[in-house]
């Protein structure tokens, strides 16, 4: 018992019935500063309240309201939360009890266990989340416009150029035919404009199809709208997998092609995809003119920390490897299990 309490890494205070500390084991005393630790000693019934910020309530984070310390019997003590205002670290949260366990002699313990690591646990859990959250609304609105884009929208549009094609047979005014040729080529631009916008909000191919087929059409694109080569290596064929690891790989690859062509200077990227040992690998590799790892480059979309933040939403890893003048190297990995894989195409 005598190594239990003075190993033991939750702080134990023993107090009699007036206050007075009686014995605290090495935890406890590293918790509070020396002029408190004195004090206590010294018999100051409110000593503690020195170090005590409060208690977390039915109503209240941190109160002070009917002091756990006057009313050690209460039911409503024998497990409960409270603030000190530590020695080194601050205000840290603690798992307290706080009870009598010798009625005739009055005395009482009172013991803490830090609550830290656990909060910070807590927190991180609702921001993952929260972001998931964030995200899943992000990638639905953007399913939505570009359905809108492209069924309503588009269409709209294709119909006024139909009607315009029509015009060109109706009239024998040159000057007339001149300007609906041209207004013709103007709303043949704006249609492609449009479906364009509508596949980069969000490809109906991710949906329909999966990753693979989403990949080859957005390296066409890619590779027609701005000249850039892509050397593309995939060994997943048909294979499927969960809707929030999908949208995350494209997502991530998307950025990193766009940040290669936007700052590397180059007119090629390879990308590679594939399975092996559970782990879905994303790999994006130029050889272009590279940076220093903390100055990432202004202005881009998701920006490296937030592919970084991404990539821990599924449980995965991310890191970039850059050289000046020798390019860069980004990796995604992604455990996948039977849970989160489908295969095939769906109905």
């Amino acid at each position: 018992m005598m190594k239990l309490f003075e190993n033991s890494t939750e702080a134990i205070f023993f107090f009699d019935r007036q206050g007075k500390a009686l014995a605290m084991n090495p935890a406890a005393e590293n918790i509070v500063d020396q002029d408190i630790l004195k004090q206590l000693y010294q018999g100051n019934p409110e000593a503690l309240c020195g170090t005590c910020r409060g208690y977390t309530s039915e109503m209240e984070l941190r109160t002070c309201l009917n002091c756990y310390f006057h009313t050690p019997d209460a039911e409503e003590f024998s497990s409960y939360q409270v603030y000190l205002e530590t020695r080194d670290k601050g205000m840290i949260p603690f798992a307290a009890t706080f009870h009598t366990i010798d009625a005739a002699a009055g005395i009482r313990v009172f013991m803490l266990r830090d609550l830290t690591r656990q909060f910070k646990t807590q927190e991180k859990f609702y921001q993952n989340k929260m972001m998931k959250h964030v995200i899943e609304a992000q990638e639905n609105e953007r399913k939505r416009i570009s359905r809108e884009l492209h069924d309503s929208v588009a269409q709209e549009v294709m119909g006024a150029v139909i009607d315009l094609r029509l015009l060109k047979y109706m009239t024998g005014d040159e000057q007339l035919l001149k300007k609906v040729k041209q207004t013709e080529m103007s709303m043949t631009r704006l249609l492609n404009d449009i479906r364009n916008l509508s596949v980069e909000l969000r490809p109906a191919a991710l949906d329909d199809f999966g990753l693979e087929a989403a990949f080859r059409s957005h390296f066409k694109r890619m590779e027609q709208s701005y000249g850039l080569v892509i050397d593309y290596h995939s060994q997943l064929a048909e294979k499927r997998y969960g809707s929030e690891i999908e949208t995350i790989m494209y997502r991530v690859c998307q950025e990193a092609v766009l940040n290669a062509l936007k700052y590397a200077q180059v007119d090629k990227v390879r990308v590679s995809l594939t399975e092996s040992e559970g782990l879905l690998r994303l790999l994006v590799e130029d050889e272009g003119i590279g940076f220093q790892p903390g100055d990432e480059p202004d202005g881009t979309g998701l920006g490296l920390f937030g592919m970084q933040e991404r990539a821990e939403l599924v449980g995965g890893t991310f890191s970039v490897d850059s050289v000046i003048g020798r390019g860069t190297r980004i990796l995604l990995q992604v455990p996948v299990s039977g849970s989160n894989r489908k295969e095939g195409i769906p109905e």
